[in-house]
C-alpha cells in the first residue's frame, strides 16, 4: 500500500504541458473575451500589428475552447510553428554531423589541456559567447545546436549535465534581458515607444555585468557543489545524453581537417550573425546555413552523401523530444488566443497601474511583462502588444519612456528561462533534462534576478532614466 506521504514526483514534461492546456482551456470558460483594436504599422522597415491605446472591447459572443479544440491544438501548435521545429531538426542534426567527426571534441581537449588548472576560464568564455549573441543579435534558437556540447563539457570538466546546460540557458537569459542591440526586443520597442534607437546604452551595460556576475557565480556554486558532494547533481552523470570523459579529451590532437572545420563552423557563425543584425535574416536562412555548414565539416572529412544522409537522420531522431516540445507548449497560446483571453488579460493588469505612483507603477510594468510573456512569449510580438499601452500609461504616472521599455525588456528577458512558453522546454528537451529538475536549479536565481531587477527599475525611476 502506497504512503499517504509519498514525495510528490513532478510529471514527464509533456504530462505537464498536457495539462497546463487543459488549464488555458478552463480560464476560457472563466474569463471573459475581449479583444483590442490592431493597426498594421511600419516599425523599421517591417510591418506589425501594434494595438490602438484605448480601444479594448468585451466581445458579446464568448468564445470557450471545447474538447474538440482542446485536441486539436495541439496540432494547430505545431504548424503555427513548423519553422522552428524544422530549424530545431536540421540545426541539430548539422552540429550530430560535426561531433561525430571529432572537431569539436579536439578542440576542447586543446583548450582542456592548454588550461589546465584554469578549466573555469572555458566556461566564462562560452557563457560570453551565449550572453552576447543573444543581447546583441536576439540569438536563441540558434544555440540549440550547442546544448549537447556544452552539456558533454559540463561533465567532461567534472560537474554535470546541468552545469554545461546552465552556461548556455543562463547566458541567453542574461543576454535577453540586458539586450544591447537585439534587432527583436529593443528596437521594436524603443520604435514603437518614440524613443531613439540604442538609448539608455549605459544602463544596460551596467545591467549587463551586474546579471552575469550573478549568473555566473550560480553556475560556479553549483559546480562546487556537486564536486564537493555528487550526490547533490540534478543530474548524476549516469544520466546525461551527453558526455565526454576529460582525460580522453587532453589526449586527442588538432589536425588539418579539425582546423578546416573549425574554420568552417566559424565562417559560418560569423555569417549568421552578419545575417541576423543587417540582413534581417530569419528561421529559412539560418536552416540553410547550418545545413551547409554539417555537411561541409563532412565533406571535409571524406565522407560519403551516404554516411551524411545516415548520420542526419540519426541526429534528427536524437532530436525528435525537444522539437516537438515548441508545437506541443504553442497549443497554450493557441488555446488562450481561441478563447480571446489574453487581451483580456492584459487590460486588467494594466488597469492594476493606472494611477499608481512612479515606482509602483514601473514595477508593476516588470510585473506584468513577466506574467505576458507566458501568453505571448514572441518578443517582438510581446513589444507589438504591451507597448502601446504601457507607453501612455507611464506618461500618466510620470515615467520616461525609456523606463517602460526596460520594464518590458527585463520582464520578457530572463522568465524566458522560467515559463514552460518559452525557449527553455526546447532546450530541456534538446539537453534530456526534465523541466522539474531546471526549476529545481533556477527557481532561487529566478528570485535573485528578480531583486536585481527591481532595483534596477527603482534605481531608473529616481535618476529620471
Amino acid at each position: 500500500m502506497r504512503s499517504s506521504t509519498a514525495k510528490f514526483k513532478m510529471p514527464h514534461t509533456y504530462v505537464l504541458l498536457f495539462y497546463i492546456v487543459a488549464a488555458a482551456c478552463l480560464l476560457t470558460w472563466i474569463i471573459p473575451a475581449g479583444e483590442f483594436q490592431y493597426q498594421s504599422v511600419d516599425v523599421n522597415g517591417t510591418m506589425r500589428n501594434i494595438v490602438v491605446p484605448g480601444s479594448f472591447r468585451y466581445l458579446t459572443d464568448a468564445s470557450p475552447v471545447g474538447i474538440l479544440g482542446f485536441f486539436s491544438s495541439f496540432q494547430r501548435g505545431i504548424i503555427e510553428v513548423a519553422d522552428l521545429v524544422a530549424l530545431i531538426f536540421i540545426v541539430n542534426a548539422a552540429f550530430a554531423l560535426v561531433i561525430k567527426t571529432g572537431s569539436f571534441e579536439k578542440m576542447l581537449g586543446t583548450l582542456l589541456r592548454k588550461l589546465e588548472g584554469r578549466e573555469n576560464i572555458v566556461v566564462v568564455i562560452f557563457y560570453l559567447f551565449f550572453a552576447l549573441g543573444a543581447s546583441l543579435f536576439g540569438m536563441w534558437n540558434d544555440f540549440n545546436g550547442m546544448i549537447p556540447i556544452m552539456v558533454g563539457v559540463g561533465v567532461a570538466m567534472g560537474y554535470d549535465a546541468m552545469f554545461g546546460f546552465a552556461v548556455v540557458m543562463l547566458g541567453i537569459g542574461v543576454g535577453f534581458a540586458a539586450a544591447l542591440t537585439n534587432p527583436y526586443t529593443i528596437v521594436v520597442a524603443q520604435s514603437i515607444a518614440g524613443i531613439p534607437l540604442y538609448s539608455g546604452f549605459g544602463m544596460r551595460i551596467a545591467i549587463f555585468v551586474v546579471f552575469s556576475a550573478i549568473a555566473l557565480w550560480w553556475i560556479f556554486r553549483y559546480g562546487r557543489q556537486i564536486k564537493k558532494d555528487p550526490s547533490r547533481s540534478l543530474v548524476p552523470r549516469g544520466e546525461a545524453l551527453f558526455s565526454y570523459d576529460s582525460e580522453e579529451l587532453k589526449r586527442l590532437q588538432m589536425g588539418r581537417r579539425e582546423s578546416a572545420s573549425l574554420a568552417v563552423i566559424f565562417i559560418s557563425l560569423t555569417l549568421i550573425f552578419y545575417g541576423c543584425l543587417y540582413l534581417g535574416w530569419g528561421n529559412t536562412q539560418l536552416t540553410a546555413v547550418f545545413l551547409l555548414m554539417g555537411i561541409a565539416v563532412a565533406l571535409i572529412f571524406g565522407w560519403s552523401a551516404d554516411k551524411i544522409a545516415e548520420e542526419l537522420l540519426a541526429g534528427a531522431r536524437a532530436i525528435v523530444f525537444g522539437a516537438l516540445i515548441v508545437g506541443v507548449a504553442r497549443a497554450i497560446l493557441v488555446v488562450m488566443r481561441d478563447g480571446h483571453i489574453i487581451d483580456t488579460i492584459i487590460n486588467f493588469m494594466a488597469a492594476m497601474i493606472e494611477g499608481t505612483p512612479p515606482i509602483i507603477a514601473a514595477e508593476g510594468m516588470l510585473f506584468i511583462q513577466t506574467f505576458i510573456n507566458f501568453a505571448i512569449p514572441s518578443g517582438s510580438g510581446q513589444a507589438a502588444t504591451i507597448i502601446p499601452i504601457m507607453a501612455p500609461l507611464g506618461d500618466v504616472a510620470g515615467l520616461s519612456r525609456e523606463v517602460t521599455v526596460l520594464a518590458f525588456q527585463l520582464g520578457d528577458g530572463f522568465s524566458n528561462l522560467l515559463w514552460p512558453t518559452c525557449g527553455i522546454a526546447t532546450g530541456c528537451g534538446i539537453a534530456g533534462i526534465s523541466l522539474s529538475k531546471w526549476w529545481k536549479f533556477f527557481l532561487k536565481l529566478f528570485g535573485i534576478m528578480w531583486l536585481a531587477m527591481m532595483l534596477f527599475i527603482a534605481a531608473a525611476v529616481l535618476i529620471k532614466f
